[in-house]
């Protein structure tokens, strides 16, 4: 019995407590006052009546109740009601029944007043953007007027070609100058920075793109400036062999001595191996020729060496010499070397003559120039009868030297002044340009 008591002492404060809890925590006020909803729906009329869009909704309350009717231009705004009545106070619920309207007048007249409002707005601000036009487009010309001068940019540019780079690059900061100070007077500094921001990306693009192009355009620039050449020069670039003709913004134009235009792309010639032949006036030639093994090798260095004497497009300083150069199977050849001022004297013609010239000498001291031989192994029964001796012959008539110009070096360089003056505002090369 005394369990029983005490199992109900303990259960009903439990139960009780779960009553409790299961209660609301704040009071509702049941109080129906006809002055609350009449001031919750002034305040909401109020509220929407300075907004745009609402002109045609109507706001009923009762008990605490806001229902919404009427129509707006479009959903979003009416949608916006029900968060805009929520934060009235002693609002209860809402019944929002507003909708879009499908009224053309309704619709239209908005659109036209945004119109006329735009067109206003632009005529006040057309003043402005008048002066802002005109302050770019002064400082551009300013710009472009720098840039036309003459003087300052020739002094300062080692070439023509470096200062037409420097005309640029004015004209370029004028006239990013221009508008950076027309958006300013805009207040559109910030279009300015989305503006750069798409001309670097695409920048990049054409960069990568253009990539041969920019490459070519920053080793003419080099060129201009160290000039490793200079024009009608007689160079060798990478195996190709010519006179220069001109240097452009893209290749090196060359003329072959058989006179075919060569092109060769400015970037590969900053980075190719150039032989200049025309910077010095010596040049030497070499030829060999085979002796007979049996003959005097020194009486024939010397007869080779007076033969080239004789020439007297020749110079004696540095003069003419001669050594063994090897052992063939049947021959010795021996070099022989000379130098000549190759803008007087054709290089090519002078060391035809001096072939010429001696291997007469040695053949008339009877020092013979044999042709490879071979021999034959037959069969021991037939044995070889001895050859018939030469007829002998007449002696020939003994050789001369002959005189050599350069008239095909002289011929060719005629050709490439008539070039260059047809393209002479195209040439980035200039005799009075420092060399490298």
């Amino acid at each position: 019995m005394r369990f029983l008591i005490a199992l109900i002492l303990i259960l009903v404060p439990l139960s009780l407590h779960a009553q409790e809890a299961t209660q609301p925590d704040t009071t509702i006020s049941v109080e129906n006052s006809v002055q609350q909803d009449a001031a919750i729906a002034v305040r909401i009329r109020e509220i929407i009546h300075q907004l745009d869009g609402y002109e045609n909704v109507a706001v009923y309350v009762s008990d605490g109740i806001v229902t919404l009717r009427g129509t707006t231009l479009d959903a979003a705004t009416a949608e916006a009601l029900t968060d805009l009545a929520a934060r009235v106070e002693g609002v209860v619920a809402i019944e929002n029944e507003v909708t879009e309207t499908t009224d053309v007048v309704e619709r239209l007249t908005p659109a036209i007043e945004r119109l006329w409002d735009r067109i206003e707005q632009t005529i006040a601000f057309l003043p402005l953007l008048l002066i802002a036009v005109f302050a770019g487009l002064l400082v551009i010309w300013s710009g472009f007027l720098i840039a036309r001068m003459q003087n300052p940019w020739d002094r300062i540019a080692p070439n023509a070609f470096i200062a037409d780079i420097y005309r640029q690059v004015v004209r370029l900061f004028f006239v990013v100058l221009g508008v950076v100070l027309a958006l300013d007077l805009l207040n559109l500094t910030a279009l300015l920075s989305t503006i750069l921001g798409a001309a670097g990306i695409a920048g990049l693009a054409i960069g990568f793109a253009v990539r041969d192009t920019v490459e070519n355009f920053i080793a003419s620039i080099m060129l201009s400036v160290r000039q490793p050449f200079r024009p009608k020069d007689l160079v060798e670039i990478e195996g190709d062999l010519g006179h220069v003709i001109r240097l452009t913004s893209r290749a090196t134009i060359l003329l072959s001595p058989d006179g075919n235009h060569i092109r060769i792309p400015n970037s590969k010639v900053f980075s190719a191996r150039i032989v200049n032949y025309t910077r010095n006036d010596e040049r030497r030639f070499t030829f060999t020729l085979g002796i007979d093994p049996n003959a005097d090798l020194a009486e024939a260095q010397a007869i080779i060496l007076a033969a080239l004497e004789e020439l007297p497009y020749l110079l004696d300083s540095p003069g003419p010499s001669t050594w063994v150069e090897g052992v063939g199977d049947s021959t010795i050849t021996i070099t022989a070397a000379g130098w000549v001022k190759q803008h007087e004297t054709g290089l090519f013609m002078a060391r035809g003559e001096a072939i010429r010239l001696a291997k007469a000498r040695l053949e008339e001291a009877g020092i013979t120039l044999p042709e490879p031989t071979y021999r034959l192994i037959t069969d021991a029964t037939v044995r070889p009868g001895k050859p018939p001796e030469p007829e002998a012959a007449e002696p020939p008539a003994p050789a001369i030297a002959m005189p050599v110009h350069a008239e095909d070096m002289q011929e060719l360089q005629r050709i490439v002044d008539a070039e260059r003056a047809e393209t002479s505002q195209d040439d980035l090369l200039a005799r009075e340009a420092p060399q490298e």
